[in-house]
Protein backbone atom coordinates (compact mmCIF):
# COMPACT_ATOMS: atom_id res chain seq x y z
CA UNK A 1 0.00 0.00 0.00
CA UNK A 2 1.20 3.96 -0.69
CA UNK A 3 1.55 5.43 2.64
CA UNK A 4 1.98 9.36 1.84
CA UNK A 5 2.70 11.91 4.80
CA UNK A 6 1.78 15.10 3.35
CA UNK A 7 2.88 18.61 5.06
CA UNK A 8 1.35 20.95 4.25
CA UNK A 9 -1.53 19.20 2.25
CA UNK A 10 -4.60 21.89 3.63
CA UNK A 11 -2.86 24.68 1.65
CA UNK A 12 -4.06 25.99 -1.22
CA UNK A 13 -1.20 23.53 -3.67
CA UNK A 14 -1.59 21.29 -1.42
CA UNK A 15 -5.15 20.32 -1.25
CA UNK A 16 -5.05 20.06 -5.01
CA UNK A 17 -2.31 17.71 -4.89
CA UNK A 18 -4.53 15.50 -1.89
CA UNK A 19 -7.23 15.10 -4.82
CA UNK A 20 -4.74 13.97 -7.17
CA UNK A 21 -2.59 11.12 -4.71
CA UNK A 22 -6.11 9.79 -3.76
CA UNK A 23 -6.98 9.78 -7.49
CA UNK A 24 -3.70 7.73 -7.88
CA UNK A 25 -4.35 5.52 -5.09
CA UNK A 26 -2.56 7.08 -2.23
CA UNK A 27 -3.33 6.70 1.42
CA UNK A 28 -2.51 10.31 3.03
CA UNK A 29 -1.85 11.41 6.15
CA UNK A 30 -1.97 15.51 6.58
CA UNK A 31 -0.81 17.27 10.07
CA UNK A 32 -2.00 20.02 10.47
CA UNK A 33 -1.83 22.71 13.79
CA UNK A 34 -5.55 23.23 13.84
CA UNK A 35 -8.33 20.41 12.46
CA UNK A 36 -10.29 23.31 11.31
CA UNK A 37 -8.11 24.25 8.80
CA UNK A 38 -8.43 20.87 6.72
CA UNK A 39 -11.81 21.51 6.31
CA UNK A 40 -11.36 21.26 2.58
CA UNK A 41 -9.48 17.92 2.27
CA UNK A 42 -11.46 15.94 5.18
CA UNK A 43 -13.59 14.14 3.10
CA UNK A 44 -11.53 12.85 0.58
CA UNK A 45 -11.05 8.80 0.45
CA UNK A 46 -7.73 7.68 2.07
CA UNK A 47 -7.40 10.75 3.40
CA UNK A 48 -6.68 11.16 7.45
CA UNK A 49 -6.17 14.91 9.50
CA UNK A 50 -4.01 15.07 12.42
CA UNK A 51 -3.84 17.59 14.80
CA UNK A 52 -0.03 18.36 15.80
CA UNK A 53 2.64 20.93 14.95
CA UNK A 54 4.95 19.53 12.22
CA UNK A 55 7.54 22.18 13.69
CA UNK A 56 8.05 19.77 17.45
CA UNK A 57 10.49 17.23 15.99
CA UNK A 58 9.88 14.54 18.08
CA UNK A 59 5.91 14.99 17.60
CA UNK A 60 6.92 14.58 13.63
CA UNK A 61 8.97 11.52 14.02
CA UNK A 62 6.15 9.49 15.81
CA UNK A 63 3.45 10.48 12.96
CA UNK A 64 5.84 9.84 10.15
CA UNK A 65 6.04 6.28 11.22
CA UNK A 66 4.12 3.79 8.77
CA UNK A 67 4.86 6.06 5.66
CA UNK A 68 7.12 4.98 2.67
CA UNK A 69 6.80 9.04 1.18
CA UNK A 70 7.05 12.45 2.06
CA UNK A 71 5.46 15.07 0.69
CA UNK A 72 6.61 19.03 1.88
CA UNK A 73 4.66 21.59 0.95
CA UNK A 74 5.00 24.09 3.92
CA UNK A 75 6.48 27.70 2.38
CA UNK A 76 5.97 31.12 4.01
CA UNK A 77 6.36 33.94 1.70
CA UNK A 78 6.43 36.92 4.60
CA UNK A 79 8.55 37.40 7.26
CA UNK A 80 12.00 37.77 8.58
CA UNK A 81 15.21 35.67 8.85
CA UNK A 82 13.99 33.94 11.36
CA UNK A 83 10.96 33.06 10.27
CA UNK A 84 12.10 32.02 7.05
CA UNK A 85 14.85 30.14 8.56
CA UNK A 86 12.15 28.13 10.63
CA UNK A 87 10.02 27.51 8.17
CA UNK A 88 12.05 26.65 5.14
CA UNK A 89 15.43 25.44 6.47
CA UNK A 90 15.02 23.66 10.36
CA UNK A 91 11.70 22.38 9.16
CA UNK A 92 13.86 20.50 6.01
CA UNK A 93 16.24 19.34 8.87
CA UNK A 94 13.73 17.81 11.18
CA UNK A 95 11.55 16.21 7.90
CA UNK A 96 14.95 14.27 6.81
CA UNK A 97 16.33 13.32 10.20
CA UNK A 98 12.65 11.92 10.42
CA UNK A 99 12.47 10.18 7.34
CA UNK A 100 15.71 8.16 7.88
CA UNK A 101 14.30 7.45 11.72
CA UNK A 102 11.35 5.67 9.92
CA UNK A 103 12.79 4.32 7.07
CA UNK A 104 11.13 6.46 4.81
CA UNK A 105 12.23 5.43 1.15
CA UNK A 106 11.06 8.94 -0.90
CA UNK A 107 10.90 12.60 -0.11
CA UNK A 108 9.89 15.33 -1.95
CA UNK A 109 10.08 18.86 -1.73
CA UNK A 110 8.03 21.76 -2.84
CA UNK A 111 10.83 24.35 -3.41
CA UNK A 112 10.63 27.76 -5.49
CA UNK A 113 12.12 28.97 -9.00
CA UNK A 114 15.07 30.54 -8.48
CA UNK A 115 16.14 28.42 -5.72
CA UNK A 116 19.62 27.09 -6.02
CA UNK A 117 21.76 25.22 -3.02
CA UNK A 118 25.20 26.42 -4.46
CA UNK A 119 23.47 29.97 -3.76
CA UNK A 120 22.54 29.23 -0.21
CA UNK A 121 24.25 32.56 0.67
CA UNK A 122 24.42 34.71 -1.91
CA UNK A 123 20.69 34.95 -3.37
CA UNK A 124 19.20 38.26 -3.14
CA UNK A 125 16.25 37.61 -1.01
CA UNK A 126 15.66 35.92 2.44
CA UNK A 127 12.79 33.72 0.94
CA UNK A 128 15.25 32.89 -1.98
CA UNK A 129 18.23 32.26 0.49
CA UNK A 130 16.43 30.01 2.94
CA UNK A 131 14.62 28.02 -0.26
CA UNK A 132 18.41 27.44 -1.45
CA UNK A 133 19.26 26.43 1.66
CA UNK A 134 16.47 23.75 2.26
CA UNK A 135 17.62 22.23 -0.99
CA UNK A 136 21.02 21.90 0.60
CA UNK A 137 19.93 20.19 3.51
CA UNK A 138 17.90 17.33 1.37
CA UNK A 139 21.31 17.55 -1.36
CA UNK A 140 23.05 16.41 2.33
CA UNK A 141 20.31 13.80 3.30
CA UNK A 142 20.33 12.15 0.04
CA UNK A 143 23.84 11.80 0.17
CA UNK A 144 23.87 10.70 3.98
CA UNK A 145 21.26 7.93 3.39
CA UNK A 146 21.66 5.48 0.64
CA UNK A 147 17.54 3.81 1.22
CA UNK A 148 15.93 7.72 0.42
CA UNK A 149 14.97 9.04 -2.90
CA UNK A 150 14.96 12.70 -2.98
CA UNK A 151 13.05 14.92 -5.56
CA UNK A 152 12.58 18.95 -6.01
CA UNK A 153 10.22 20.45 -7.57
CA UNK A 154 10.48 23.63 -7.87
CA UNK A 155 7.25 26.03 -9.27
CA UNK A 156 6.89 29.11 -10.87
CA UNK A 157 4.32 31.33 -9.30
CA UNK A 158 1.38 29.43 -9.18
CA UNK A 159 -2.18 30.23 -10.69
CA UNK A 160 -5.74 29.02 -9.69
CA UNK A 161 -8.88 28.98 -8.79
CA UNK A 162 -9.10 30.90 -4.96
CA UNK A 163 -4.99 31.61 -5.57
CA UNK A 164 -3.66 34.42 -3.79
CA UNK A 165 -2.18 35.69 -7.12
CA UNK A 166 -4.51 36.36 -9.91
CA UNK A 167 -7.14 36.71 -7.75
CA UNK A 168 -5.67 39.61 -5.33
CA UNK A 169 -4.70 42.07 -8.53
CA UNK A 170 -8.48 41.03 -9.75
CA UNK A 171 -10.08 42.53 -6.18
CA UNK A 172 -7.50 45.36 -6.11
CA UNK A 173 -8.84 46.56 -9.54
CA UNK A 174 -11.93 46.40 -8.32
CA UNK A 175 -11.16 49.07 -5.53
CA UNK A 176 -9.12 51.55 -6.97
CA UNK A 177 -9.29 53.52 -10.14
CA UNK A 178 -4.74 52.99 -10.72
CA UNK A 179 -2.84 50.68 -9.76
CA UNK A 180 0.99 51.74 -8.37
CA UNK A 181 2.71 48.72 -9.07
CA UNK A 182 6.56 47.39 -7.57
CA UNK A 183 8.28 45.25 -10.12
CA UNK A 184 6.40 45.95 -12.57
CA UNK A 185 8.68 44.24 -15.25
CA UNK A 186 9.66 41.69 -13.48
CA UNK A 187 9.23 38.23 -15.26
CA UNK A 188 7.29 34.97 -14.41
CA UNK A 189 6.08 32.01 -15.89
CA UNK A 190 3.23 30.93 -14.03
CA UNK A 191 2.24 27.86 -14.59
CA UNK A 192 -1.38 25.61 -13.51
CA UNK A 193 -1.90 24.47 -9.97
CA UNK A 194 -3.86 21.41 -11.38
CA UNK A 195 -0.24 20.79 -13.76
CA UNK A 196 1.88 21.23 -10.32
CA UNK A 197 -0.54 18.55 -8.44
CA UNK A 198 -0.40 16.12 -11.32
CA UNK A 199 3.67 16.98 -11.85
CA UNK A 200 4.19 16.17 -8.01
CA UNK A 201 1.72 12.66 -8.81
CA UNK A 202 4.04 11.59 -11.91
CA UNK A 203 7.52 12.17 -9.47
CA UNK A 204 6.50 10.13 -6.99
CA UNK A 205 5.95 7.20 -9.55
CA UNK A 206 8.95 7.36 -11.08
CA UNK A 207 11.11 4.84 -10.96
CA UNK A 208 14.10 5.05 -8.81
CA UNK A 209 16.92 6.50 -11.18
CA UNK A 210 20.30 6.40 -9.75
CA UNK A 211 21.79 8.66 -6.65
CA UNK A 212 21.33 12.06 -6.09
CA UNK A 213 18.95 14.71 -6.01
CA UNK A 214 16.58 15.09 -8.40
CA UNK A 215 14.79 18.49 -10.04
CA UNK A 216 12.06 19.20 -11.91
CA UNK A 217 11.30 23.14 -13.02
CA UNK A 218 7.98 23.47 -13.44
CA UNK A 219 6.39 26.80 -15.82
CA UNK A 220 3.58 27.09 -18.29
CA UNK A 221 3.75 28.17 -21.42
CA UNK A 222 3.97 32.12 -21.48
CA UNK A 223 6.72 34.46 -19.90
CA UNK A 224 5.03 37.05 -18.74
CA UNK A 225 5.98 40.47 -17.13
CA UNK A 226 4.09 41.42 -13.89
CA UNK A 227 2.27 44.25 -15.11
CA UNK A 228 0.96 42.08 -18.20
CA UNK A 229 -0.48 39.76 -15.28
CA UNK A 230 -1.68 42.61 -13.57
CA UNK A 231 -3.45 43.88 -16.43
CA UNK A 232 -4.80 40.88 -17.65
CA UNK A 233 -6.80 39.95 -14.20
CA UNK A 234 -8.36 43.59 -14.24
CA UNK A 235 -9.95 42.63 -17.59
CA UNK A 236 -10.32 38.95 -16.98
CA UNK A 237 -12.53 40.25 -13.93
CA UNK A 238 -14.30 43.14 -16.04
CA UNK A 239 -12.90 45.86 -13.48
CA UNK A 240 -12.75 49.17 -15.85
CA UNK A 241 -15.45 48.27 -17.78
CA UNK A 242 -13.40 44.90 -18.88
CA UNK A 243 -10.39 47.42 -19.82
CA UNK A 244 -8.71 46.79 -16.27
CA UNK A 245 -7.23 49.83 -14.21
CA UNK A 246 -4.52 52.12 -15.71
CA UNK A 247 -0.97 50.70 -14.12
CA UNK A 248 1.87 52.90 -12.92
CA UNK A 249 4.99 51.15 -12.87
CA UNK A 250 6.85 52.29 -9.99
CA UNK A 251 10.78 53.28 -9.49
CA UNK A 252 12.86 51.18 -7.29
CA UNK A 253 12.92 53.88 -4.36
CA UNK A 254 9.18 54.02 -4.60
CA UNK A 255 8.94 50.79 -4.78
CA UNK A 256 10.40 50.02 -1.45
CA UNK A 257 8.83 52.37 0.10
CA UNK A 258 4.82 50.81 -0.78
CA UNK A 259 6.39 47.53 0.16
CA UNK A 260 7.25 48.80 3.52
CA UNK A 261 4.04 50.63 4.55
CA UNK A 262 2.20 47.45 3.18
CA UNK A 263 4.30 45.36 5.28
CA UNK A 264 3.06 47.39 8.38
CA UNK A 265 -0.74 46.89 7.52
CA UNK A 266 -2.50 43.67 9.12
CA UNK A 267 -2.06 40.48 7.79
CA UNK A 268 0.22 39.26 5.17
CA UNK A 269 1.35 41.62 2.60
CA UNK A 270 -0.08 42.00 -0.89
CA UNK A 271 4.33 42.93 -1.75
CA UNK A 272 7.13 43.02 0.80
CA UNK A 273 10.40 44.88 0.39
CA UNK A 274 12.02 40.61 0.06
CA UNK A 275 9.64 40.16 -2.60
CA UNK A 276 11.08 42.85 -4.23
CA UNK A 277 14.52 41.56 -3.39
CA UNK A 278 13.15 37.91 -4.87
CA UNK A 279 12.11 39.80 -8.12
CA UNK A 280 15.60 40.23 -9.06
CA UNK A 281 15.58 37.22 -10.08
CA UNK A 282 13.78 36.20 -13.53
CA UNK A 283 10.95 33.47 -12.31
CA UNK A 284 11.51 31.48 -15.56
CA UNK A 285 12.38 28.25 -16.31
CA UNK A 286 15.97 26.92 -16.64
CA UNK A 287 17.38 25.84 -19.85
CA UNK A 288 17.84 22.19 -20.10
CA UNK A 289 16.10 21.41 -16.83
CA UNK A 290 13.41 18.90 -16.72
CA UNK A 291 10.27 20.04 -16.50
CA UNK A 292 6.46 19.18 -17.10
CA UNK A 293 7.03 17.85 -20.65
CA UNK A 294 9.34 15.39 -18.85
CA UNK A 295 6.71 14.21 -17.27
CA UNK A 296 4.45 13.65 -19.82
CA UNK A 297 1.85 16.93 -19.21
CA UNK A 298 1.14 19.78 -21.20
CA UNK A 299 1.27 22.54 -19.13
CA UNK A 300 -1.99 25.05 -19.14
CA UNK A 301 -1.71 28.25 -20.86
CA UNK A 302 -2.94 31.40 -18.15
CA UNK A 303 -5.27 33.23 -20.22
CA UNK A 304 -8.18 31.00 -20.25
CA UNK A 305 -8.16 28.82 -17.01
CA UNK A 306 -7.45 32.18 -15.35
CA UNK A 307 -10.41 34.17 -17.70
CA UNK A 308 -12.89 31.47 -16.57
CA UNK A 309 -12.26 31.76 -12.38
CA UNK A 310 -11.84 35.15 -12.54
CA UNK A 311 -14.73 36.21 -15.01
CA UNK A 312 -17.55 34.22 -12.15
Amino acid sequence: MKNIFVLGGSGFVGAHVCEQLVRAGWQITVPTRRRRHAQGIQHLPGLTVLEMDVHDEAALTRAMSGHSAVLNLVAILHGDATAFARTHVQLAEKITRACAVNGVSQLVQISALGADPARAETAPSHYLRSKSAAEAVLVRASAAQAGLRVSVVRPSVIFGANDQFMNVFAKLQAIFPFIPLAGADARFQPVWVCDVAQAVVRVLDLPPAGSGVRIWELVGPDVLRLRDLVHMAGVFSGAGGGKGRPIVGLPMWAARIQAFVMELAPGAPVMSRDNLDSMRVDNVATPGMPGLAELGITPAALEPVARAYLGR
